[in-house]
């Protein structure tokens, strides 16, 4: 008779939904949150042999100290908190789980576009001190209001994501550009450098997984060389954009503002720069732009989708 699977669960509460259990027959074991600390302690205890994990890492000393491991399933797309090249050594297979959120988050994203070009902050803050009930006009100038048809859209990366935000792009009236690695055929996209996808953009939204190669892919030299009028937006990964790079263009002018959704390390420092700069130019959110009870759901379902089709010999969303 064969044993039954393992599995534990390290940040169950992570994902906000209905996560049912596998057909297969198994052991079950959750956590509301774990320690990276305590991670290879958990999963060492209970023998696991199926490991499910949001943002607790697993490196390569982890892996070293759980011989009964034989499957990681990411409760999320990207993987950088796994050690790939460990768990190919060791024959551990590694999935994550993808186009969850082709809706959640291009509308995100367009919420922050939105909010930078029609200066909502500002205003708000113009409101809230009083300027509007003073005015002697019935409406309030001083902050520069910008449509969106007519101008440019840069999209870096064209997954699933990218292809949703051009969708969404389109609709309004913007040209799309795309500067992708692989050629990209999409009617009504235009694929460009590098250089003329920071030159030329009016918007600027990134769509990058983090690793060696896209790491701090925006950094000063990036940013002096976008339009002055130019919206950086970012709700793929912390660790694209160098911060204090950022901060510093946003205070003295050299884009016109900020839209982000991530921060390099998460949950962020008190003294993190994004987290303390009070610009109207700029807006964060806590990294919850993939977080709609739909997206979470298509997530939860996924993510136990990949671990049946694993256990029958059929593994799906495989990474590395």
């Amino acid at each position: 008779m064969t044993e039954a699977h393992r599995i534990v669960f390290l940040d169950r509460d992570s994902v906000i939904a209905k996560v049912r259990k596998p057909s297969f027959a198994h052991e079950w074991t959750e956590y509301p949150a774990t320690r990276a600390a305590d991670a290879a302690p958990r999963l060492l205890d209970a023998r696991a042999t199926i490991a499910i994990t949001n943002k607790v890492p697993l490196r390569a000393d982890d892996l070293a100290r759980l011989p009964d491991l034989k499957m990681i399933a990411v409760a999320a797309t990207g993987t950088d908190i796994v050690d790939l090249a460990a768990c190919r050594e060791r024959g551990i297979v590694v999935s994550n789980i993808r186009n969850y959120a082709v809706h959640t988050l291009p509308e995100h994203t367009f919420a922050l576009i939105l909010a930078l070009r029609r200066q909502l902050v500002a205003y708000r803050a113009d409101i809230e001190a009083g300027l509007w009930q003073k005015s002697e006009r019935f409406c309030l100038f001083g902050h520069p209001v910008s449509d969106l048809a007519g101008s440019r859209l840069g999209l870096a990366g064209y997954g699933a994501l990218g292809k949703s935000v051009a969708h969404i792009a389109r609709a309004f009236g913007m040209e799309v550009v795309v500067f992708n690695r692989s050629p990209v055929t999409d009617d009504g996209v235009k694929q460009v450098s590098w250089d003329e996808l920071l030159e030329t953009s009016d918007v600027l939204s990134l769509h990058l997984p983090l690793n060696d190669k896209t790491r701090n892919i925006i950094c000063a030299k990036e940013l002096i060389r976008m339009k002055s009028s130019a919206l950086l937006i970012n709700t793929a990964r912390g660790g694209l954009v160098d911060e204090v790079a950022l901060a510093d263009a946003l205070r003295t002018g050299v884009i016109a503002g900020a839209g982000f959704d991530v921060l390099t390390k998460e949950p962020p420092p008190e003294d993190n720069v994004l987290l303390n700069l009070r610009l109207p130019n700029f807006i964060l959110t806590p990294h919850s732009a993939w977080a709609s009870s739909q997206a979470m759901q298509v997530l939860a379902d996924q993510l136990i989708d990949n671990i049946e089709a694993w256990q029958a010999g059929k593994p799906d969303n495989v990474v590395g």
